[in-house]
C-alpha cells in the first residue's frame, strides 16, 4: 500500500484519571475548559510480516499542537524512507512499533535512512559479529585476503567480543580481548612443547628394531601421546596485529556508515613489533640448532654454500628449475606455479620472465589471479644459467607431454578411461600438465631439504636468499628491492638490513684486498719479530 493512502491524524482528549487510575472520559468536570485535555497523535502503519492485523504508532500527552504535528511529521517522513517496498515497509513499521510501546524519542529520519541503507538493525542494537558479517559479505578484496579477514573474524573476533553493542564497543574490550588471546597463545604454546617432548619419547631413536622390553614402553609412550591434544597453531604478536588491523578496518568502515563514530580499535595498545630480521645459517647457528633444535629467527637465510648443497642436491628432481629460479630471481610461491610461457622471452634482450599471474589457495583450492600489488606484476630479468635452465625445463614438459601422450594411448586401446595431457601453459606444471598445487611445492622442497641434511628454512625463505645474493654480489638494499619486487624501501629494509650487514664482513676484507699496494701488507703479529 502506497505511503500516501495511509492517515495520520491529531486528537484531543481529556487525560485526567479517577482515584482507581482509569481515565474519567466524559464525565470529567474540567471538559468544558477551553484548552482542557492533550492532544495525541495516530499515524496507520503496515501490518507485520504474514499476518493483516492492523497496527498503528500512538504518541498521547501533547500540551501543544506544533509538538504533535513536528512528532506526526518525524514518524511519516520515516515510514516514507521504504517507499513501495514492502520488505522495508514491514521492518520500517516494526521499528516504529518499538518506538511506540517503550515511548522512546523519535529519531531524525536522516538516521534512520543510513542504518535503512546499509541493512543494519534500525534500532541501533547492532552487534559487532552482525556488523563485521556485513563488512565481509562487503567486500571487494583478492579471494585470498578476504579468507585472512574471514579467518580472523570466525576464529577470534565473533567469538569474543561478537556479542557487544557495536556502537558500545571500547577499548576496554579490545585490550581484554587480546589477553585472552595472548593467554591462549601460552596454553597452546605449552601444549605444543608437551606433545613434542612426548612425540620423541615414543620414538625409537637407534637402528634396528627396539627389543622386547622396549616395545612395551613404545607403546606406552604412544598410548599417552594419542591422548595428548593436537599440535595447534600459536597466534603470536604479529598476528594480533593483524587482527587488530581486520578490525579496524572494519570499524572505519562503520563510521563511514555514521554508524559509531569511535574506532577503539585504533587506540588499543599491543605493544611494538617489528618484521622478523633476516639471518644468516652460519656455522655457529647451525651448530646451535643441532644440539637444541632452536631457529634463531622465523627469517633463516642459507649461506650460498649451503644454497649450493641444495641446488646440487635437487638437480634431478623434476622440480629443480622451479627451486633454481625462486632461489636465483626471488619469485613467489604462488608467482613460480603461476608463470606462463606466454609470458616468459628467453630470447629477448634481456630474457625475462613477466610476472603478471599467480596461483594462491583459497582454502585448498587453487586460484589463478593477479598479483597482490602493482609493484610485484614486473618483468624479472634473468641471466644465462638461469636461461639455460629454462630451456632444458621446457625439453622436459615436451617429454612429459609425450609420455603422457603415448600412455593415453596405451590406456584407450586396453578400453580404460583416461584424459589427453591439460595444455595450461604454465612452466611448472603436475605430469598431467595441470596446476601445480602450491602445497606439494614446498612439500617437495622440504623433503630435498632434508635429504640435503641442510638447516630449516621455508621455500619463502629461498625468495629471501635471493636477498642476500644481491649483496654477496655487491648490490645494496635498493637492488634488493627492485629484485624483489616490493612496494617500498622501507618493506625491504626492515627484513634485510641485519642480514646485509652479516654479509658486510665478508665483503669488508674482500674489498680491502681488491687494492693493490706496493709496499708488503702489515705484520699479522704471527711473524717472528727480528732482534735489533
Amino acid at each position: 500500500m502506497p505511503v500516501a493512502r495511509r492517515k495520520g491524524s491529531i486528537t484531543r482528549r481529556c487525560e485526567c484519571r479517577g482515584p482507581d487510575g482509569k481515565l474519567i472520559g466524559q464525565t470529567c468536570p474540567k471538559l468544558k475548559r477551553k484548552n482542557h485535555g492533550a492532544y495525541s497523535i495516530r499515524q496507520e502503519l503496515p501490518p507485520a510480516a504474514g499476518t493483516t492485523t492492523r497496527r498503528a504508532f500512538r504518541r498521547v500527552g501533547y500540551s501543544r499542537v506544533d509538538d504533535a504535528q513536528d512528532d506526526l511529521g518525524r514518524v511519516q517522513a520515516i515510514l516514507g524512507l521504504a517507499g513501495d517496498d514492502e520488505a522495508d515497509l514491514v521492518r520500517v513499521a516494526d521499528y516504529l512499533v518499538g518506538i511506540s510501546a517503550q515511548r522512546a524519542d523519535i529519531p531524525d529520519a536522516t538516521e534512520v535512512q543510513r542504518r535503512l541503507g546499509v541493512g543494519v538493525p534500525l534500532d541501533g542494537k547492532t552487534t559487532v559479529g552482525e556488523w563485521l558479517e556485513r563488512w565481509l559479505g562487503g567486500k571487494k578484496t583478492r579471494a585470498t585476503t578476504t579468507t585472512g579477514y574471514r579467518s580472523h573474524v570466525e576464529v577470534h573476533l565473533k567469538p569474543r567480543i561478537g556479542h557487544h553493542r557495536l556502537d558500545r564497543l571500547t577499548v576496554g574490550h579490545l585490550r581484554d580481548m587480546f589477553e585472552g588471546i595472548a593467554d591462549d597463545a601460552d596454553v597452546i604454546r605449552a601444549e605444543n612443547e608437551a606433545r613434542r617432548e612426548q612425540l620423541a619419547r615414543a620414538k625409537w631413536q637407534r637402528p634396528g628394531r627396539p627389543p622386547a622390553k622396549e616395545r612395551e614402553r613404545l607403546a606406552a609412550e604412544r598410548a599417552k601421546l594419542a591422548e595428548m591434544p593436537a599440535f595447534r597453531k600459536v597466534t603470536g604478536h604479529a598476528s594480533r596485529h593483524a587482527i587488530r588491523r581486520t578490525l579496524r578496518a572494519a570499524l572505519n568502515a562503520a563510521i563511514a556508515e555514521q554508524l559509531i563514530t569511535f574506532n577503539p580499535a585504533a587506540h588499543v595498545d599491543l605493544g611494538t613489533y617489528s618484521r622478523p630480521k633476516g639471518l644468516l645459517w652460519t656455522d655457529e647457528r647451525v651448530a646451535h640448532w643441532r644440539e637444541t633444535g632452536t631457529v634463531p629467527s622465523p627469517v633463516m637465510v642459507w649461506t650460498p654454500a649451503q644454497l649450493g648443497r641444495f641446488l646440487d642436491e635437487a638437480e634431478g628432481h623434476r622440480l629443480y628449475s622451479l627451486f633454481h629460479v625462486v632461489a636465483h630471481h626471488g619469485l613467489r610461491r604462488g608467482e613460480g606455479v603461476g608463470a606462463s610461457w606466454a609470458d616468459t622471452h628467453l630470447d629477448a634482450i634481456p630474457p625475462r620472465i613477466e610476472v603478471l599471474k599467480e596461483i594462491v589457495l583459497h582454502g585448498r583450492t587453487p586460484t589463478e589471479t593477479a598479483p597482490k600489488t602493482d609493484s610485484s606484476m614486473a618483468a624479472v630479468m634473468l641471466d644465462r644459467e638461469t636461461v639455460e635452465v629454462l630451456r632444458e625445463r621446457r625439453r622436459q614438459q615436451l617429454a612429459e607431454r609425450d609420455a603422457w601422450t603415448a600412455r593415453a594411448a596405451e590406456l584407450r586401446s586396453a578400453g580404460k578411461e583416461t584424459y589427453d595431457w591439460l595444455d595450461t601453459g604454465k612452466i611448472w606444471t603436475a605430469p598431467d600438465g595441470g596446476w601445480l598445487h602450491p602445497d606439494s611445492v614446498s612439500t617437495e622442497f622440504q623433503a630435498l631439504r632434508e635429504r640435503a641434511d641442510l638447516p630449516p628454512i621455508n621455500l619463502r625463505d629461498l625468495r629471501h636468499g635471493a636477498a642476500g645474493l644481491v649483496k654477496a654480489g655487491g648490490g645494496d638494499i635498493d637492488d634488493a628491492k627492485r629484485k624483489l619486487r616490493h612496494s617500498t624501501i622501507a618493506l625491504t629494509s626492515d627484513t634485510y638490513m641485519t642480514l646485509f650487514a652479516e654479509y658486510e664482513e665478508g665483503l669488508v676484507e674482500r674489498a680491502a684486498a681488491a687494492v693493490p699496494r706496493a709496499r708488503k701488507a702489515p705484520a699479522t703479529g704471527d711473524e717472528e719479530v727480528p732482534a735489533r
